[in-house]
């Protein structure tokens, strides 16, 4: 559970004061004063909508009082930060209890506490018989989160990397996700079933990635040691891989997907599964309900937005409840007949696995879509590609402005040249100028070519410029009439070329 610890020096009073003046402090903070023992008080702060609150131990041990706030009942919002603020809270109270509680209220608190006592000693036992109860049904304190940690670790890793590669830490690049392995129906169904579990792995920036692994942090603490590692994993992998095809299903225009949420809403869904059955103790089961249903409809109804996956969390979530009933089944079949039902976990795999093969086979796509997506892709890769094609766009701008002054009919003879001279063959430098240092970019050989042949025809177009000079200053055209089709056929067809890159 999700906890905070603070030590203070009790500066030499004694143990029985100590407790009087956090009993003090308690009730100035206003939080509910629950139980008493030998040496130690235990609190709770307020409950609101959106918190249960924090459970509050004060224990005085050999002159040190140890404040510890702990979340016993799951919460999503920053836990961890909340305890702590709520020990300096406490601790600032108790130093302001003691500066300002008389003897008499610090011996009628203890009276209080002695009372208090008596009835804890049975509410203590009963605790106790729950945690242990909770703890046989949920394992908390018998297993580790090694695997969350794997899970977290490969996904941070693969977001640095990803990073490195150009992949965008606030702003993503869409190709750099799909050359990484992001679902997307063109690539998915023509061949790559992969991205179906790798996209599961990417993330669109840091705080997609941050919020992903919070939410999967907040109920591993539950789920994988209740589980166990095989049948954590199992889940985790599957729902992912169900999620990600029920966004291929759903989107009929092909949307670029990544991201853990579909499986996170899996092991969300499992784990609704369980509080609908008796294999949690009802003690626990209907606070943990209430939290999980609260985060998984306010994500839902978030999903709505756009630029959000909603059908993969709807998929997770569908799928991963399905999952939870089966390990509901196989818990229970292993607790009656003392066996573990070691077919469960390879059923759900080829489940999943059949499900998949099934889909990919009735809605394969043609490889033409497959064939320009990998070639932009294989473009992507080189360094200076986006740079490159930001040449392209300018000289597209400038293109446009030369042709359509050279287009113009309303002028002739002297003025004619004159904007020809003074404004197009400016234009038609400034793009030269523009494309001749992409022929040394690290880019493609296709980009290259593309390079090359835009400068010979800005070449010819140059040159056509310089024949309408001469045909808008002198009477004698003939000769320049043959040179400028000649000179607008090349360019027409370098052109042509060119764009087929």
């Amino acid at each position: 559970m999700p906890r905070y610890v603070q030590n203070t020096s009790t500066d030499g009073l004694h143990s029985e004061t100590v407790l009087g003046l956090c009993y003090q402090a308690l009730k100035n903070l206003q939080w509910e004063i629950l139980l008493a023992g030998q040496d130690a008080l235990i609190g709770h702060t307020p409950k609101s909508w959106k918190s249960k609150g924090q459970q509050i131990n004060c224990s005085v041990n050999n002159g040190t009082l140890t404040v510890i706030s702990e979340t016993v009942n799951i919460d999503f919002p920053n836990s961890t930060a909340i305890n702590q603020n709520n020990t300096n809270t406490f601790l600032n109270a108790y130093t302001t209890a003691k500066n300002t509680t008389d003897e008499h209220t610090i011996m009628a608190n203890l009276h209080a506490i002695y009372e208090l006592r008596n009835v804890s000693q049975k509410a203590i036992a009963q605790q106790k018989e729950e945690f242990e109860e909770l703890d046989k049904a949920m394992n908390l304190s018998g297993s580790n989160l090694y695997a969350t940690y794997t899970i977290i670790g490969i996904t941070v890793l693969v977001f640095l990397l990803m990073a490195i590669d150009g992949a965008g830490i606030f702003e993503p690049n869409g190709l750099v996700h799909l050359r990484w392995g992001s679902n997307f129906a063109p690539l998915t169904l023509s061949g790559d079933w992969w991205r179906l579990i790798t996209n599961v792995f990417l993330h669109f920036g840091v705080i997609h990635i941050t919020m992903n692994m919070y939410c999967l942090y907040s109920i591993a603490t539950y789920i994988e040691p209740m589980l166990g590692k095989p049948k954590y994993i199992t889940a985790y992998l599957c729902t992912g891989v169900l999620a990600s095809l029920t966004s291929l299903w759903w989107h009929t225009e092909p949307a670029n997907s990544a991201g853990a949420s579909g499986a996170i809403f899996g092991v969300y869904g499992l784990f609704l599964a369980f509080l609908t059955t008796n294999l949690i103790p009802q003690s626990i089961r209907k606070s943990l309900l209430q939290s999980i249903g609260v985060f998984v409809v306010f994500n839902l109804a978030f999903g709505l937005k756009s630029g959000v996956d909603n059908a993969a969390h709807i998929g997770g979530l569908v799928s991963g409840f399905a999952i939870g009933y089966a390990y509901v089944f196989a818990i229970k079949k292993q607790k009656e007949q003392k066996q573990n039902i070691g077919w469960l976990l390879p059923v759900i795999i080829l489940l999943t696995v059949g499900i998949t093969f099934t889909y990919l086979q009735q809605h394969k796509v043609n490889n033409t879509a497959r064939v320009q997506l990998q070639n932009e892709l294989k473009e992507s890769s080189y360094k200076d590609h986006k740079l490159f094609y930001k040449h392209l766009a300018d000289f597209d701008a400038i293109y446009n402005t030369a042709m359509q002054t050279m287009a113009d009919t309303t002028l002739a003879g002297d003025k004619k040249a004159d904007k020809l001279r003074y404004v197009v063959l400016p234009k038609w430098e400034q793009a030269r100028q523009l494309i001749l240092p992409t022929t040394s970019y690290d880019i493609s050989p296709a980009s290259h070519h593309k390079a090359t042949g835009l400068l010979d025809y800005i070449s010819l177009r140059k040159r056509e410029t310089e024949i309408l000079i001469e045909m808008a200053t002198t009477s004698q055209t003939n000769n320049l009439l043959a040179e400028l089709k000649e000179c607008r056929t090349k360019a027409s067809a370098v052109f042509a070329e060119i764009s087929k890159e």
